[in-house]
């Protein structure tokens, strides 16, 4: 078994007064035992805010070994070996990272003390998390249903060993102090709640797949769990698409038509459709639609993780700019991969009624009248659009979710559906409104091509266009239904989803 953090020098730095008071990590998400937080978590008429800064200096300064003011991982791996707690390398590397804020490979005194105040938070939320019984204690059947509730099954037995790794006074419990002294100076960067409560790739589907890919944990990886939740995603994406197919085939309407001169609304778009088409019109261009999702998620879920491995990273949940990167290639690579179908779903959506007599026909002409590089019309727009809006959204969706877990989560990291809702939504329309620009001349390659007599036209030449005889307002044409679609589409797409879950065995918490 590990040796528990016991140390006095280290259970010397957390406050031993036992006061709750002072500190957002104590306060009322107390659950049980004694401890206060790090640095000034009770009240000063208790416990000095000075004796507390004259334990967390005593215990750097332990750390320190070559006494130049920061500590580095050799300072962690001996100072720590001294007190008998042994990490790897890799462990190491992780606390110097979490830390790092000013980014020089090592930690000085307040990025240590910063590292510990944010530890001990993340270390709360995950024990409030694993106390099913809301005593304050942890035990055996407790550890047993988190792992099950994760995929994962073990025995009574198993858990009673991971119990003993911890349990410093024998009782076959857990109270907060252990647990935190045990993970106090123990990396917890990929905490198996937070990314269980936080999906957001697999949840929501608006109609652009470009967003980055979630995080699986190991457990989900090892027991096939990552493959029902993207078949739910998969599902919940189809199901949404369906339902919200009538404002998407309006917009690219809007995009390729609309101009000053034909000024098309939301009703009268609409009408226009139905008058030309009768009802059926409306979902002209879903069936290519929902069926690229299948081949998309999964060259990018499977591109996704090559990446992963290709760009060197050992641990198991990569940093925000990690992802961006392994998230945009993915993305870059599942998007050549089916591209024709996205030239297909804009030709479909903007047919004329007998102009094809389905997917296949449609394919046959565009190949026999405009040739193979028809279907990669649009192209270059599309990929450069795949960086703003994957960023953006990954960038606001991470921003929102720390600000609630930072400010909001006291008992548990679970958001609630509602504030999961409302940073899907905000996210993906932050990222479609910076991507839209280039979504719109996409789509006006995409089509151009298949106007008679039509002039070749470049990603370029057609920005300069836009501009000189709509202005700016002419790159954001078919907006408002764009935005009209992504409430419902996160909606329905989030509800599907949990069905599907329980439907496929996926535990839903």
């Amino acid at each position: 078994a590990r040796r528990s953090l016991a140390s006095p020098v280290v259970s010397g730095v957390l406050c031993p007064c036992g006061s709750s008071q002072g500190s957002a990590v104590e306060s009322s998400s107390s659950g049980g035992g004694s401890g206060g937080g790090i640095a000034g978590s009770c009240g000063r008429s208790l416990c000095e805010a000075s004796e507390q800064d004259r334990r967390l200096r005593a215990l750097f300064q332990k750390l320190d070994v070559n006494r130049d003011g920061a500590l580095c991982i050799h300072d962690l791996a001996v100072g720590l070996g001294r007190l008998g707690l042994h990490r790897t390398e890799l462990d190491l590397r992780k606390i110097v990272k979490a830390g790092d804020k000013d980014l020089d490979g090592q930690l000085d005194f307040e990025e240590f003390v910063h590292y510990l105040q944010d530890h001990e938070k993340k270390l709360r939320l995950v024990f409030k998390s694993l106390d099913k019984k809301n005593d304050g204690r942890i035990d055996a059947q407790e550890i047993v249903q988190s792992l099950r509730d994760l995929g994962v099954k073990i025995s009574e037995q198993q858990a009673e060993k991971i119990l003993k790794s911890m349990d410093k006074n024998g009782t076959m419990t857990i109270d907060w102090n252990e647990w935190r002294d045990y993970h106090l100076l123990h990396p917890v960067e990929n905490i198996p709640e937070i990314i269980l409560y936080w999906k957001h790739s697999t949840i929501f589907d608006v109609g652009e797949n470009l967003t980055v890919p979630d995080e699986f944990t190991v457990e989900e990886r090892q027991t096939g769990m990552w493959w029902r939740h993207l078949v739910a995603g998969g599902g919940a994406g189809a199901v949404s698409r369906t339902c919200t197919a009538p404002l998407d085939r309006l917009k690219v309407l809007m995009q390729v038509h609309a101009s000053r001169s034909n000024n098309m609304c939301i009703i009268g778009g609409f009408t226009q459709m139905i008058r030309e088409g009768g009802p059926r019109s409306l979902w002209r261009g879903n069936g290519i639609n929902v069926l690229k999702i299948a081949p998309e998620s999964a060259i990018k879920f499977m591109a996704y993780e090559q990446i992963k491995r290709f760009i060197g990273t050992d641990q198991e949940m990569l940093r925000i700019h990690e992802r961006l990167l392994a998230g945009s290639l993915a993305g870059a690579i599942a998007q050549s991969s089916i591209y024709p179908m996205e030239v297909l779903k804009t030709r479909m959506a903007l047919r004329k009624t007998g102009q094809y007599s389905g997917m296949l026909d449609c394919a046959k002409n565009i190949l026999a009248k405009e040739g193979m590089a028809a279907f990669y019309k649009g192209y270059i727009p599309n990929m450069l659009g795949i960086i703003p809006y994957a960023g953006i959204d990954l960038a606001v969706y991470e921003t929102l979710k720390n600000t609630w877990l930072q400010r909001y989560a006291v008992n548990s990291a679970d958001p609630g559906v509602f504030v999961l809702l409302a940073c899907g939504t905000i996210s993906s329309t932050c990222g479609q409104l910076a991507s839209y620009p280039l979504a719109l001349v996409r789509t006006r390659m995409q089509a151009q091509a298949s106007v008679e007599g039509a002039p070749e036209v470049t990603m370029r030449g057609l920005f300069k266009h836009i501009l000189k005889t709509e202005g700016a307002f002419g790159l954001y044409r078919g907006l408002a239904p764009n935005f009209m679609k992504v409430i419902p589409a996160v909606s329905i797409s989030y509800v599907v989803y949990e069905n599907l879950k329980m439907t496929l065995g996926v535990d839903s918490r």
